[in-house]
């Protein structure tokens, strides 16, 4: 049975076409993000770090966290959190310090070097949101009403995990 035959209702068509776009429209932007930073980091050679590292440095910002809370604070989506922390450590960019309390867990944080390349990639997203402002003319209130939704989604994706287990 394919999810069409499922709807018996026109309204509940029109929410699923909505839903299913937004689903795809979610994937195509965060991969688009990485692009832009990507593209960034090719612009002023920055080779050592991949987009996916970049996003991760931003997220943690003065934060000091372990891989797990990465996760569960949604700064990081990936399966290969570990990977990405060690290189950033191997790199620089992140110090790394076994819990006293767990010594399984390790507590990450950004160096210098990670605060200097998370300052780029905020300087980067300063400067489209003004770009995005000035020719496109979205608003703060445009902005609010999609980042409400979005939460709206996040928070019903979520129930659904819990309600899963």
């Amino acid at each position: 049975m394919t999810v069409q035959f499922a709807i018996r209702d026109g309204s509940e068509t029109l929410v699923l076409q909505g839903y299913l776009d937004s689903m795809a429209m979610i994937e195509r932007l965060h991969r688009l993000l990485l692009d832009v930073i990507k593209d960034e980091f090719e612009r002023l050679a920055i080779e050592e770090v991949n987009p996916v590292q970049g996003l991760l440095l931003f997220n943690i910002a003065e934060h000091e966290v372990t891989a797990g809370e990465l996760r569960s604070r949604g700064y990081y989506q990936g399966s290969n959190v570990s990977y990405n922390l060690k290189k950033l450590v191997e790199t620089g960019y992140l110090h790394h310090q076994r819990s006293e309390v767990d010594r399984r867990s390790v507590r990450v944080r950004l160096t210098d070097k990670g605060r200097g390349l998370r300052e780029l990639i905020g300087e980067l997203f300063r400067k489209q949101a003004a770009m995005l402002a000035a020719k496109t003319g979205v608003t703060v209130a445009s902005l609010e009403d999609v980042n409400q939704y979005l939460r709206r989604l996040e928070r019903f994706w979520g129930e659904q995990i819990r309600y899963i287990y």
